[in-house]
């Protein structure tokens, strides 16, 4: 590996006369990780930047440096790589007097404070009726203590309330709550993933109480049979064990995780939930107060509207569907007509959604 940064090295300094090249006087880097995918589960952290600058010096002494080139390490993390973000000059030499930095990327989620109630979730009455357990421990962290519900697991279609669930939750109990797709902590490099784990719990710790919400969780959390259909990372696994486990626990926060494929978790990720709890399709009451809790909301005149109606004619259906496929498509069909969202809106919306639902899978025909 050494030789590919000598390469790359000596072209450079093939172009230029080294007599041109001044001394580098800041130069800015970027942790990018191992080439090839290793046995290495962590990645170097700098934990004194001043120790950090005398030992890159060191090593690199000499080094042409440029924005975008790469400097391994070949000590005691050989073949990690830093990217050059910026240099000044723009192409120089690292030298004795070169200021050289790691930058610090914030890759964590951030807390968001929620203006979703529980009354703005439809349905879903065992799932609220279990939310109790969750809001004690989150506004009286102590009390629970050892039998507090620390790991929830929510499951069920989509657009059926999880994510919603979890926003009222946060408002109710005003706590924050860090929010994260699990797709975003697969990164490219190995140690990338578990470091936004650990970084994301301790974020939480220092703000506690707080909820930790991870959608998709089996974007990272498929059973180990199907994991040659998402490449392994298996390193954010362990990393997820480890905070969910409690070996180092975190006061006073709270895990919840959302799936709509329960059914491909690996078994050891979902052994560490305490509760499972099941969000299912809305039925026809449901529909209709969906569906009117919403009309009232659109910016255009309507017709009179026969919203039970239309309940009848949705089931399977779920409320992100009934809002974004039909009460949001018949707003704009209406808008395209120039006319008041009729009836006819609505029905033609809902006759085109089930069609696509009914469609079979594009693999059938390849």
């Amino acid at each position: 590996m050494r030789s590919i940064q000598k390469t790359g090295t000596k072209e450079l300094r093939g172009k230029l006369d080294n007599s041109r090249i001044s001394g580098a006087k800041y130069v800015l880097l970027r942790p990018a990780g191992y080439p090839l995918k290793s046995l290495f589960q962590d990645s170097p952290e700098v934990s004194n930047s001043r120790l950090f600058e005398r030992y890159a010096r060191e090593q690199w002494y000499g080094e042409v440096v440029k924005p975008g080139c790469y400097l391994f390490d070949r000590r005691l993390y050989p073949d990690f790589a830093f990217q050059v973000v910026r240099a000044y000059p723009r192409v120089s030499i690292v030298g004795s007097d070169t200021n050289i930095v790691v930058e610090k990327k914030k890759i964590y989620a951030k807390k968001i404070e929620s203006d979703v109630t529980f009354d703005d979730v439809v349905g879903q009455d065992s799932a609220r009726r279990k939310m109790r357990v969750v809001e004690k421990f989150l506004t009286e962290p102590e009390k629970l203590g050892k039998w507090a519900p620390r790991n929830i697991l929510f499951y069920g279609p989509s657009g059926t309330g999880k994510t919603m669930m979890a926003k009222a939750l946060s408002r109710e109990t005003k706590v924050p709550m860090m929010p994260i797709k699990a797709t975003t902590l697969i990164g490219e490099f190995v140690g990338e993933g578990s470091r936004q784990i650990h970084g994301l719990y301790k974020s939480a710790e220092d703000i506690a109480p707080c909820i930790i919400f991870i959608d998709e969780l089996d974007a990272i959390a498929l059973d180990r049979r199907y994991q040659d259909l998402r490449g392994d990372v298996s390193e954010i696994v362990n990393a997820l064990l480890t905070e969910m486990d409690g070996i180092h626990r975190r006061k006073g926060v709270c895990t919840i995780a959302a799936t709509n494929k329960i059914e491909f978790l690996d078994s050891a990720i979902r052994s560490r939930f305490e509760e499972e709890i099941i969000f299912n399709l809305p039925n026809e009451e449901e529909r209709y107060l969906i569906l009117d809790k919403n009309v009232i909301t659109l910016p255009l005149e309507m017709e009179r509207l026969d919203l039970k109606a239309i309940s009848r004619k949705t089931k399977g259906f779920s409320g992100r569907d009934l809002v974004e496929k039909v009460l949001k498509v018949a707003l704009h069909h209406a808008i395209i007509d120039d006319c008041k969202i009729a009836q006819v809106h609505l029905e033609e919306v809902v006759q085109n959604v089930k069609k696509d639902l009914l469609k079979p899978p594009a693999e059938m025909f390849t």
